[in-house]
């Protein structure tokens, strides 16, 4: 008897180690390619009501809608960073016409700047000092100039990959979309593998929190950005739809948008110190509180899950794994929240 258990218990542990062994390889593999098909997956999960709207108007066409919708994704995404790599390029080879004809000057400082609060003094030295001698002040920051140059260049690359992996993470949505009846039918079996009878309804709260939290974010980086646009062209900020189209990416990647905000305040102090710099400032940093009182409520708008749930699963995750940890730890915590409360009240 107790030669046939442990014959039986080695070979389990044999069989155990092997899946476990498999399982890992095919982590390994398949790691490259995770990141763009959560995102796939969490775009696709988010769009599937427009999806099936648009493919009702359009006779049911599946394909022909999944095509439309990942063309506008892609032409949102590309557009912005064409017409970017466009102005940066004409602005480059402005710098180096008039660099090579020896006409390239820096204004200098109006005597405002000098007033700025705690930065106003050495910003203007410098302003100074480099519109009556670039060379000299360039040889002053140097060592920070080397240091900000390696930064801009490695931040330039990281952009680069997660722009790459957003077009092929919008390429799988529109995969993800055409086969939807087979996805959701993989997951409800997943669902009630794992939850029983409780399956579909663990499965729909994944993809209403994930709706949710789309919208929520969605939802009020628009808001913003539309109330930031305002503020860029009643101030008068130069480059303001740039300005604009820049905050709506800040905003959506939940980035603090105050980093693109200050120095448009400061800039606007510099040229007017009157009623419309007030103003303005008042403005921004309204639009920069403004998702702290909408994200909540828009994430636990049509649900049944708490909004707080939703909300600190949100956070936490973003704290946690990044943008994505918004939908996956919303995600978590709202299964974790469900079958707290099934155990609560003694039900399988």
């Amino acid at each position: 008897m107790t030669d046939d258990f442990s014959r039986k218990a080695l070979d389990a542990t044999i069989k155990i180690g092997i899946v476990l062994l498999l399982l890992n390889w095919c982590f390994h593999i398949a790691s490259p390619f995770i990141h763009p098909l959560v995102w796939g997956l969490i775009i696709a999960i988010a769009l599937h009501p427009t999806f099936i709207k648009i493919s009702a108007k359009l006779g049911g066409r599946k394909k022909m809608t999944a095509i439309l919708i990942t063309g506008m994704l892609l032409l949102i995404i590309l557009g912005p960073c064409v017409f970017l790599a466009k102005m940066l390029g004409e602005n480059a080879q402005t710098l180096a016409a008039h660099l090579h004809e020896h006409n390239f000057s820096i204004p200098s400082p109006p005597d405002t700047v000098a007033n700025w609060p705690l930065i106003g003094k050495p910003i203007f030295q410098f302003w100074q000092m480099a519109s009556t001698n670039i060379t000299g002040a360039v040889k002053a920051v140097a060592p920070e100039l080397k240091t900000v140059t390696t930064l801009l260049i490695s931040s330039g690359a990281s952009a680069m990959l997660a722009i790459l992996q957003l077009l092929v993470s919008v390429i799988l949505c529109g995969i993800f979309l055409i086969h939807g009846d087979a996805g959701h039918k993989l997951a409800l079996s997943i669902g009630k593998r794992m939850a029983g009878d409780k399956g579909g309804e663990f499965t729909h709260l994944c993809s209403a929190t994930i709706r949710n939290v789309a919208r929520g974010v969605v939802g009020v980086a628009a808001i913003q950005t539309l109330l930031a646009g305002v503020g860029f062209f009643a101030a008068g900020v130069p480059g303001a739809g740039i300005l604009t189209v820049a905050f709506l990416f800040i905003a959506i990647a939940q980035l603090p948008t105050i980093i693109l905000m200050l120095p448009v305040i400061v800039y606007v102090f510099s040229i007017d110190e009157g009623f419309v710099a007030v103003v303005f400032m008042a403005w921004s940093l309204m639009v920069g509180m403004l998702d702290s009182v909408l994200k909540p409520i828009l994430m636990g708008r049509g649900s049944d899950m708490p909004m707080a749930v939703i909300f600190v699963g949100a956070i936490g995750g973003m704290m946690y794994a990044g943008i994505i940890g918004l939908f996956i730890g919303a995600v978590v915590l709202a299964l974790g929240y469900k079958l707290f409360l099934a155990w609560l009240s003694n039900t399988n």
